[in-house]
């Protein structure tokens, strides 16, 4: 149970948003067309909301146990810090991911709570509180934890954001 809190803490957020972003360009001319939108910025949705969805979606594929998507969060350059555990990379990371969502002795569900998303260019930060709730499946009392911690997102060539590092602990 300690190894699997350690290694899923540090995914969630919702509260509020602080988005950076550059100031809006001057209108173009009349007489000029406009210029073509930036093609490293996705035209469709802020940051903030694109990143939302994404840990948001990474809580619901882990809830539903969808082993072949409970990674897509993560940069292949993932490094997960949890205290006390050492660090861990992506591919450490998912193995145990996985492994949990096998898991015969007990279930494991996570409720996300964002207190806050910092972006700036391409880098984001997330503050944020899982809430893990195990369900051992003897019987045994379910338990909740609350797992402080920071994500740190990086924008993505197709415009996705994908967690780079997270920071994660345990609460009293």
């Amino acid at each position: 149970m300690r190894h699997l809190t350690m290694a899923l803490a540090g995914f969630a957020f919702l509260g509020a948003a602080q988005v950076d972003a550059a100031p809006p360009a001057a209108p173009a001319p009349a007489n000029r067309a406009s210029p073509a939108p930036r093609a490293d910025v996705p035209p469709s949705r802020p940051a903030d909301q694109v990143i939302r969805a994404t840990l948001s979606g990474w809580a619901a594929d882990f809830n539903a146990g969808h082993a072949d998507r409970i990674c897509l969060a993560f940069a292949t350059d993932l490094l997960a810090t949890y205290r006390g555990s050492p660090n861990r990379n992506y591919q450490d990371t998912c193995d145990l991911l996985r492994q949990s969502l096998t898991d015969e002795a007990r279930g494991y569900t996570y409720d996300l709570d964002i207190q806050e998303i910092l972006v700036s260019g391409d880098l984001a930060v997330a503050r944020l509180v899982w809430h893990l709730t195990t369900t051992p499946h003897d019987g045994a009392a379910t338990t909740t934890l609350q797992e402080p911690g920071m994500d740190v997102l990086r924008r993505q060539a197709d415009g996705s954001w994908k967690i780079i590092r997270y920071l994660g602990f345990e609460a009293p």
